[in-house]
């Protein structure tokens, strides 16, 4: 499978490489086309990896980062059969005090940038009949009050990939999305590194436990595999079940309803 993954230095993309390397859902050979702005970490993902994998340094806000990604794939592997779009960032903050640059950049790297390369790669995906699936979140679906921007950004990349999926299923693409909960990666280890906080965490997740960069990987690969030859459309939410709980934890359903 020839693969680009974008947020590939770290944390979810980082796994989608390296899982696809162990062919539990994809059998090889690979190609990966490995896109990311840490171009030391990339480098250390791309070692690893071996001559199949190629590390591509990118700035995903960039207007022409579509068009580059698409060149450096064909250069590399000669087409591309799937994209895991992962490329992501958190700022926190109430919209009533966040600032327009913030707020621009949330949409830029968490909407723009995914429809700029889907863009690009459509006619590759199309001569491959392959697949799209971009990273959103648990936040696109429930408001939260801490990451407003954040959240927004999330839910109009959900829509953003439904249209691509009725626009492009006549093309042989599918075009889905994963939604991690609440996940250990390098960019949360900072918040979950209180304790008492981690505890309160997990305690709101029915499986008790904080999701794995891997565990959104896998479901990634999934999506991406031929086991979805017949999904397009959909969001994936990998949270534990954590979604299924809000509606209690808010207290609704207490009795209190007349």
């Amino acid at each position: 499978m020839r693969v680009v993954i974008t947020g590939a230095a770290s944390g979810i993309g980082r796994a989608v490489a390296e899982q696809l390397a162990v062919g539990d859902f994809i059998a090889g050979p690979h190609s990966y086309l490995l896109v990311d702005r840490d171009e030391e970490r990339l480098a250390e993902v791309t070692a690893a990896l071996g001559a199949d994998a190629c590390a591509f340094a990118a700035d995903v806000t960039a207007d022409d980062v579509g068009e580059r990604i698409a060149k450096a794939a064909f250069a590399h592997m000669g087409g591309v059969d799937g994209v895991a779009s992962n490329a992501g960032i958190i700022l926190g903050g109430a919209l009533a005090e966040a600032r327009t640059a913030d707020y621009d950049r949330l949409f830029a790297i968490n909407t723009r940038a995914h429809w700029l390369i889907a863009r690009a790669l459509h006619e590759p995906l199309k001569a491959s009949r392959g697949a799209f699936v971009a990273t959103a979140s648990m936040s696109a679906h429930q408001p939260t009050p801490a990451l407003s921007a954040y959240s927004a950004s999330k839910a109009a990349l959900l829509m953003l990939v439904r249209q691509l999926s009725v626009e492009w299923g006549p093309d042989g693409i599918r075009c889905n999305t994963v939604s991690p909960g609440p996940t250990l990666t390098a960019m949360t280890a900072a918040g979950y590194s209180d304790p008492v906080r981690l505890a309160q965490r997990e305690a709101g997740i029915p499986l008790r436990k904080l999701g794995t960069a891997t565990d959104v990987a896998n479901a990634i690969l999934f999506l991406l595999s031929p086991f979805a030859g017949h999904i397009s459309g959909i969001d994936l939410l990998v949270d534990g079940g954590m979604s299924n709980t809000l509606m209690t934890a808010s207290g609704a359903g207490s009795g209190q309803a007349k």
